[in-house]
């Protein structure tokens, strides 16, 4: 059993990052120079304008209709245009490497935690620090119990309050916030 994701604050938005492993990788890769809940409301939004978020159907879509569904009020991203194109390489990618079976990145072949973290970072818009996080998150909210998986997320597999892995109500929120914010405020420092 899974245990549902409240990352955003609208039930619509979390309900589909909770029932859908490929809107919660796309929640995931949007998470940058943005919110976190602006972030992972995105695959509701695309959801919501295309009637549908599957890897196939974005892979194949039109890239300048997909940049205008990015960009229509309000935006999915603050920066609509280049997160269209690194949503579809995603979706690209999903759908050629795994059959467009996002979940199949953390099942296919029972694999260990740094396996898990070696296939995220084999996709496009996963660096290393993404691909922990995401892990974490798989990990911590029952969505992945392969073994070793809190060591390759790194710090981010530790309790605490680092990540969008730690976000189970508005108070985490907060306190993920002020986590990232005290450490950007220490590395200007």
């Amino acid at each position: 059993m899974t245990t549902p994701l409240h990352i955003t604050g609208d039930d619509a938005a979390d309900a589909l990052l909770s029932s859908d492993p490929f809107a919660l990788l796309v929640g995931m890769l949007l998470d940058q120079q943005v919110p976190m809940e602006t972030a992972f409301a995105g695959p509701e939004k695309i959801r919501e304008r295309l009637g549908r978020i599957d890897p196939g159907a974005l892979a194949a879509e039109d890239p300048e209709h997909l940049t205008a569904v990015f960009k229509q009020p309000p935006a999915v991203h603050r920066y609509p245009g280049s997160m269209a194109g690194r949503v579809q390489a995603l979706a690209a990618a999903v759908q050629e490497d795994w059959g467009g079976d996002a979940s199949a990145i953390w099942t296919r072949d029972a694999p260990d935690g740094a396996e898990v973290v070696r296939r995220l970072r084999a996709l496009p818009g996963y660096g290393d620090q993404k691909a922990r996080i995401f892990l974490a998150l798989l990990g911590k909210r029952d969505r992945f119990d392969g073994p070793g998986w809190r060591e390759a997320a790194g710090a981010y597999g530790e309790d605490g309050y680092r990540s969008v892995a730690d976000i189970v109500d508005p108070e985490s929120l907060t306190k993920v916030r002020a986590f990232k914010q005290a450490a950007k405020a220490a590395a200007k420092g």
